[in-house]
């Protein structure tokens, strides 16, 4: 499986793109924006203008041995339309980024098979998982940082809620590794949580993102009663015999 189409080259997606070029697979990339065409050439991504609420999805961007899909939108109709379009397409093997917001917070440690809460990503996932034409692994992603999103400018100008909660977060080179892995061991039709193992309260988590940065210390608001949950990756580690990259979140910098 080396030909990878990588649906929403955004913040995740254009490294992720990267990175399986340098790993020798051939990668479609698609954007909503036209003046973003150019800079995924660039990097040796071929690129494709793919809008899901339109009618019409390229058949040359999904002709691709496996389909990754990490676009933000949660429009349900819209997703219908391009369940539709990877149906027509030769594509049997699809990795769908989902998010740990799917689990309420129940102030204990949240597992794959954890009643989730209603909403339209959920829906968006039981699309997927429920079809019988392709096989999909959701991954669900918990708090995303790396690059230019710096968890120390995060909370910029309010007080930072639940303190004594506890931190659910993912490194961007975490997530690409994963997905890579996933791919190269062909593990789909699977749900995994994916998390760093560490979870250190939000409190010393944001002070020491603050210190990092230079910047003041933030304020916190326990005005509310605490709520938290805390995301295993357990099952993830098992299946794929996965190591995280950046597992201790107070030294990550």
């Amino acid at each position: 499986m080396k030909n990878v189409s990588v649906l929403g080259c955004g913040w995740l997606g254009k490294e992720l793109g990267i990175a399986l070029v340098k790993n020798g697979y051939t990668v479609k990339g698609s954007t909503t924006s036209k003046d973003k065409l150019q800079e995924l050439e660039s990097v040796a991504i071929a690129p494709y203008l793919v809008d899901i609420s339109k009618e019409h999805i390229s058949s040359e961007f999904l002709d691709a041995d496996v389909l990754i899909i990490a676009i933000t939108s949660k429009e349900v109709e819209n997703f219908k339309k391009l369940i539709s379009s990877i149906e027509k397409s030769n594509i049997i093997k699809v990795i769908f980024i989902s998010s740990t917001s799917v689990y309420p917070s129940l102030n204990k440690e949240m597992i794959e098979e954890d009643k989730t809460v209603d909403s339209p990503l959920v829906e968006i996932e039981n699309l997927f998982r429920n079809n019988n034409k392709f096989q999909t692994t959701i991954l669900r992603f918990a708090g995303l940082f790396g690059g230019e999103r710096q968890p120390g400018n995060w909370f910029a100008n309010r007080k930072i809620p639940h303190p004594k909660g506890y931190v659910n977060m993912i490194h961007r080179e975490d997530c690409i590794a994963i997905i890579q892995e996933i791919v190269e061991q062909n593990v789909f039709g699977e749900v995994f949580n994916a998390c760093a193992n560490d979870h250190p309260t939000r409190q010393e988590f944001y002070i020491n993102a603050r210190k990092t940065l230079g910047k003041p210390i933030p304020e916190f608001d326990e005005s509310k009663p605490l709520v938290y949950k805390i995301i295993s990756s357990k099952k993830l580690q098992k299946v794929l015999s996965y190591q995280f990259i950046h597992n201790n979140l107070l030294s990550i910098y």
